[in-house]
């Protein structure tokens, strides 16, 4: 091994990568992993007892190997490391001030493009309630850019004293970064400093009697000092930090970090670890590397439950991350030490909360099983459903429910190939039969096939599986509507080779609990049935010219604003447009010229036009 620093990756036998790690002399920390089994502990026990091959990659620093770290972990997701989940699923608020007018809107995934973003919250209503209150006073615009830059009246928001409304009226560039600075010292956290700047200037404007400004400055004070008092003050310094505390039990672990901006706290947010056994050190530490590498903001102190490995490293790689210094504290008395006590806290008592729920999932599952007589508790639940319009669009949505919980990265949606018209059945045996010659290794088949339908579905299903020999290793069931006409009081089961449905009897919870797969399945197909019309309804005619995509559509209909005025430019005009060339002008004006001769009058005209045609024509 050399003596460098860099990092290693411990492989198994099949090249996979079993753990990634960082060290200042790769020799001394991979010599560390093989001492006597009796003076390691459990997880690295296991680990070096599958380790067959071991990887090293120089560096020239030991920075160096804590970034290629991150990246590597990023990249490979080792089975032995902590491995913190992807973050893009919670929304933030994007603001960008290279704008001349930028407005807020909600995203949920974090770039690098020189905007702002505040977040993420915990939840969309939290995001939306955050939204709500700074368009009511702040007034910042909420059309989309493309809407910003074809307004040319006032919308109802205008109207009812909610924006500023620049798209129409006279607003200064100064009066507007006015108000976004406001926004932005709001969304920090910054409240107090907020209001002291707010409170100057409405005494400014009503020393020079201007009292209506004076007037909704106080407004917007009195409704930033009630928001002020939901809040919960922690520490007196006022300053901006992290407090990070983890609890473990078993194989599972949770973080719990509590941000505090301002002096104040605002909220808290939980990361839930599971499979993976580690101290509660190694716990925080990789956590603190990966979630600050795509943080909207790193505060300046981070208080931490213990101490990390290579703290001073850490910080100053963070550091470099918000451009300023950063500060790694483990506190043991004082303000920041009830800060992190209460992390602490919250921790543990949400890991508890999470292992009832599990557990009270998994009594769950083992009741289905005894009442759907499944041979093995159903672990994997996959849902199916269809959704067309008259045929039109026809397609299927496939849900998954893993250990009783909705497992949205396992999802999938099929469009319809070979069924034409409205046929459920033929729909149905297409989509299922593509299912299940799917590669088990990557698409392991479920414990419980749900169908949405009665049993017209369910012999679908059941020929589909008999075909491919399935018929031993998957168990199908079907769950219909009910039908008041017939005097049905709630939805049906049906499973294989039984006429009547399966009766719950007392076991009502168990019927909610596949009628919510059926829901969310029905959700899923239908979400993905609008979107396809959505983007069928979207296409233009310059979809079909050769050598116009899609960024030269937007191109040229940004710059003409329609087919019509399109027609009506020269070739010279079209080809001047940014990213159009002279034999893709000349394209697009031979289709515009071929579509204006089929909408023409004299268009096929080899016989009087009836009255129909002639209606048409007038139009």
């Amino acid at each position: 091994m050399p003596t460098g620093p860099g990092v290693y990756l411990m492989k198994d036998e099949a090249g996979a990568i079993l753990y990634a790690g960082k060290a200042a002399s790769l020799r001394k920390r991979v010599a560390s992993y093989f001492k006597p089994p009796e003076r390691l502990d459990p997880k690295t026990r296991v680990l070096t007892g599958k380790v067959v091959d071991i990887e090293t990659i120089l560096c020239s620093s030991e920075k160096e190997a804590l970034i290629l770290e991150s990246n590597l972990i990023k990249k490979h997701r080792p089975r032995y490391n902590v491995v913190l989940k992807d973050d893009k699923r919670y929304p933030s608020l994007r603001l960008d001030p290279r704008e001349v007018y930028p407005n807020l809107s909600i995203v949920r995934k974090i770039q690098q493009d020189g905007a702002l973003y505040f977040g993420p919250y915990a939840s969309s209503h939290a995001v939306r309630q955050t939204l709500r209150f700074i368009d009511k006073h702040f007034r910042l615009r909420k059309c989309r850019n493309r809407e910003f830059r074809r307004r040319d009246r006032p919308c109802l928001h205008c109207q009812m004293q909610r924006c500023l409304a620049p798209c129409c009226t006279e607003v200064s560039a100064e009066t507007y970064a006015e108000a976004v600075q406001e926004v932005v010292l709001f969304l920090k956290g910054k409240t107090p400093e907020l209001i002291r700047e707010l409170e100057t200037r409405m005494r400014e404007a009503a020393e020079q009697r201007r009292y209506e400004a004076a007037a909704r400055l106080r407004d917007k004070i009195v409704a930033l000092k009630k928001t002020l008092e939901t809040h919960v003050a922690v520490t007196t310094d006022f300053k901006d930090r992290d407090a990070i505390a983890a609890a473990a039990d078993g194989g599972d672990a949770l973080i719990a970090l509590i941000p505090v901006r301002g002096g104040f706290m605002a909220g808290a947010r939980e990361f839930f670890f599971s499979g993976t056994p580690a101290e509660d050190r190694e716990l925080i530490e990789a956590f603190v590397k990966q979630y600050y590498e795509s943080a909207p903001f790193v505060p300046e102190e981070i208080l931490l439950q213990v101490p990390v490995e290579g703290q001073a490293l850490l910080e100053e790689r963070l550091g470099d991350i918000r451009g300023k210094r950063v500060r790694l504290l483990n506190p043991r008395r004082g303000e920041k030490a009830r800060l992190i006590q209460m992390a602490g806290q919250n921790a543990a008592e949400r890991l508890k909360e999470r292992q009832a729920s599990a557990r009270s999932e998994r009594r769950l599952l083992e009741r289905l099983q005894r009442r759907l007589r499944l041979p093995q508790m159903p672990e994997r639940i996959e849902c199916f459903d269809n959704s067309n319009l008259f045929g039109v669009d026809a397609v299927a949505g496939m849900v998954v429910f893993e250990h009783g919980r909705s497992n949205r990265s396992a999802y999938r949606r099929y469009r319809i190939r070979t069924v034409k018209g409205p046929d459920d059945y033929a729909s149905m045996a297409e989509v299922l039969g593509r299912r299940c010659r799917e590669d088990p290794e990557r698409a392991p088949l479920p414990d419980l096939l749900l169908v949405d339908g009665g049993r017209g579905q369910l012999g679908i299903a059941e020929r589909v599986v008999a075909t491919l020999g399935l018929t031993g290793q998957l168990r199908l069931a079907g769950i219909a509507k009910k039908d008041p006409a017939k005097g049905e009081a709630q939805d049906k089961v049906y499973l294989p080779g039984r006429t009547n449905p399966v009766n719950f009897g007392k076991d009502s919870d168990l019927l909610l609990f596949l009628q919510r797969i059926r829901d969310e399945a029905h959700r899923f197909a239908v979400s993905y049935h609008r979107q396809r019309r959505r983007g069928a309804a979207i296409r233009s005619d310059l979809d079909a010219v050769p050598g116009i995509g899609k960024k030269r559509k937007a191109a040229l209909l940004r710059h003409f604003g329609g087919l019509e005025a399109m027609a009506a430019a020269s070739e010279a005009e079209i080809a001047a447009v940014p990213g159009m060339t002279r034999s893709a002008a000349k394209a697009v004006k031979a289709h515009l010229a071929k579509r204006a001769a089929k909408n023409s009058v004299g268009y096929n005209d080899s016989s009087p036009p009836t009255a129909r045609s002639r209606l048409h024509i007038t139009k």
